[in-house]
């Protein structure tokens, strides 16, 4: 096995090697290409060398695009780039390059490891191979997510530069235009852009427009924050501090309190993802290493009961590093991305036949069922439409009913495979046997073999025909009685296996079970989901409160601009935010009573009681006193509601984490040594019983 890894490991370097060979010489050849000289018009005005990095990542980019299979993952990538690098092309190509290559880094030495310890099992290099898929997904994300955390960091300093700018002129659109000059930062981006929106015909249409693709709420706070001042102007608290300030200083202080949640959360997950997704690649080593010490348990390993539990530890991996990424999910791109995203449900659902599939399925709209799903699609956060649902789930059944098929045909085939490769004799417990021993052990096994094939599928054959047989045969000839009797025995009990292994009807019950599971994974995702957002309702309403102090005290402000703010900035609490905002024209009692009656989260409730009480009875400031006064108590009260969220889903993270890992140990090794172990004592224990 090692003189093996150190063959394949010295073909992988030599084939990387000629790769970048290869890749060097077209460089060369492409490099007066006309895409190149497009890419390089895009970043005018900057001197670059002919071989430096920027210009690689950009001819990479070029190179990935022509790729199908990688195409999708470039695009994919760069629309959530293209939020973060606003208008910045060059950037935004050199940065998706860049990801998909340490991307491409990661998983290329890792398919060779695959190939390597999995070559002589055909049907699990395939399913890791398709389990690459997914990483590479997961390794983009997380890439991505670093920039996104990258960015929130460099608010911190923006913020404070635009404090001392801010007291200088006192005007706003000044500070924001003094503190983006730097244009090595991403930051100076969105400033930018910002300034843009301030000093335009019609910044409150250009706002409303950036909205939609800010990388994140803070910046959303902030241009909506510096529009609202700009426009009526700034005004003093009662200790005489700028309101514009102190709302800076809130933003600030809720970045902190994200990132601090963001970096505990990474160190928690860090390895989580890691240690579900490793036990797959120790499935074929545990089993040599088994064999190898313990010869007994061939029989397991090699037999249907090894791929038994190979599949369901790799399903078990599958969901658990699904799950994994469900609960770490702190992304705030990637809900803008997915809005533009062109997935490949929506393609197939245009297909005219398959359309009409999905729609007999899916439920009619305005029935019972149909408000169910829609309203778990909310719940959930989920972008995706409820066609697309659909389609997840009748692929997914149809593919995993012909899968489980597959597989029982292959259970067939390996149990059959294995009665007649493998070595007749009795094993030892301990160890392997010597080479002669094992070419007795094969040539009798080839005697069975003949034997085999000559009643195979004659399924009324008794004991006494084959011994018959073998007493005409040439195998037999100097034989004893008693040893044709033994071997007509072991043959008999061989024939008796090949003869039943077949598909069966339950087999086909099974693979409809298996298919309908797989219907319904998709919808229990789903509640996974919901469950994992429940536990952030009150990370959400802390927030509400944080805008609410920023806008109670801006004047010409209305319980109406609250609540547009609030949907603009909601997640779980999204949908019926938005129902009151758009039945507030009819009532605003009316409205904020029914938002009242949609939600449970009791701190969520009582700001909606002092909404009501600011739409007719006391000033908006007056109402929501309590979050000025006790600031400082709802700031401790958020770091240590954080702290028992991240407490939480870390106890989570680790139970779905380690899952994986524990059933390799337990489930494939340490129960099949034990249980196979204990019958092979009790067979030696009476074969020596009978024999005296």
């Amino acid at each position: 096995m090692s003189n093996d890894i150190i063959v394949y490991g010295l073909m992988a370097v030599a084939a990387l090697f000629l790769i970048v060979i290869i890749a060097y010489v077209i460089l060369m050849k492409r490099m007066n290409h006309s895409d190149v000289k497009q890419a390089m018009a895009l970043k005018a005005g900057v001197e670059t060398k002919s071989f430096s990095a920027d210009i690689i990542y950009q001819k990479l980019y070029m190179f990935y695009i022509k790729i199908p299979g990688i195409k999708r993952y470039l695009i994919k990538l760069r629309r959530r780039l293209e939020i973060i690098n606003i208008e910045d092309e060059y950037l935004t190509r050199r940065q998706s390059a860049k990801v998909l290559t340490n991307a491409l880094l990661i998983i290329v030495p890792l398919t060779i490891l695959i190939i390597a310890f999995t070559k002589q099992n055909t049907l699990l290099m395939a399913i890791l191979l398709i389990f690459e898929i997914f990483m590479i997904e997961t390794l983009i994300d997380g890439m991505v997510d670093k920039m996104d955390n990258k960015l929130l960091k460099q608010q911190i300093d923006f913020f404070s530069e635009i404090r001392h700018a801010y007291h200088e002129s006192n005007m706003v659109e000044e500070a924001i235009y003094q503190t983006s000059q730097n244009d090595e930062l991403e930051i100076s981006r969105q400033a930018e852009k910002i300034y843009e929106i301030l000093i335009s015909d019609d910044p409150e249409a250009e706002l409303e427009k950036y909205y939609d693709i800010a990388p994140n709420s803070y910046l959303k706070e902030f241009a909506g924050i510096s529009y609202l001042t700009r426009e009526f102007g700034d005004r003093k608290d009662q200790n005489g501090a700028s309101l514009y300030l102190k709302n800076l200083n809130n933003i600030t202080q809720e970045m902190q309190i994200e990132i601090l949640k963001r970096d505990k959360l990474d160190y928690v997950f860090q390895s989580l993802s890691v240690i579900s997704a490793v036990p797959i690649l120790f499935i074929e080593p545990v089993k040599n290493w088994a064999v190898s010490q313990f010869s007994f348990t061939s029989q397991f390993y090699d037999g249907k009961g090894g791929l038994i539990v190979q599949t369901l530890i790799l399903i078990l991996t599958f969901v658990c590093y699904t799950l994994i990424r469900k609960v770490k999910d702190n992304s705030t791109t990637n809900a803008n991305m997915k809005n533009t995203e062109n997935p490949w449900q929506a393609k197939l659902y245009k297909n005219k036949l398959f359309k009409k599939i999905v729609d007999l399925v899916m439920p009619k709209q305005g029935t019972k069922d149909h408000r169910k799903i829609t309203n778990l699609l909310k719940d959930a956060a989920s972008k995706s439409k409820i066609e697309w649902l659909y389609v997840n789930r009748i692929v997914l059944a149809v593919v995993t009913c012909f899968v489980s098929i597959f597989m029982f045909y292959q259970l067939h085939r390996i149990s059959i495979q294995y009665i007649y490769e493998q070595p007749s004799t009795d094993y030892n417990i301990l160890g392997q046997m010597s080479t002669a021993d094992e070419k007795k052990a094969m040539k009798t096994t080839e005697k069975h073999n003949y034997f085999l094939n000559k009643f195979k599928g004659k399924t009324d054959t008794t004991k006494k025909q084959i011994e018959n047989a073998m007493r005409h045969s040439s195998y037999y000839e100097t034989a004893t009685d008693d040893e044709i009797t033994t071997d007509a025995e072991t043959i008999y009990t061989k024939l008796q296996v090949v003869n039943g292994e077949y598909f069966q009807w339950f087999e086909m019950l099974l693979s409809l079970v298996f298919a309908f599971l797989g219907y319904m994974a998709p919808i229990w995702i789903l509640m996974f989901q919901i469950k994992m957002r429940q536990l952030e309702m009150e990370d959400e309403v802390m927030q509400f409160q944080t805008i609410i102090l920023m806008l109670m005290k801006i004047e010409r402000v209305n319980v109406e601009i609250i609540l547009e703010w609030l949907e603009r900035y909601a997640n779980i609490f999204k949908e019926p935010i938005t129902k009151c905002v758009n039945n507030y024209e009819a009532g605003a009692w009316e409205a904020l009573e029914e938002l009242k009656n949609d939600v449970s989260y009791t701190q969520f409730i009582r700001i909606i009681e002092s909404l009501q009480a600011a739409v007719e009875k006391i000033p908006i400031k007056d109402a929501f006193d309590e979050l000025d006064t006790e600031r400082a108590y709802y700031q401790e009260k958020r770091k240590e509601s954080n702290e028992r969220l991240i407490a939480k889903k870390g106890r989570i993270g680790k139970i779905i984490g380690f899952a994986p890992m524990v059933c390799l140990f337990v489930g494939y090794l340490i129960v099949p040594l034990v249980v196979i172990g204990m019958l092979s004592m009790t067979s030696a224990f009476s074969t020596m019983s009978s024999s005296m």
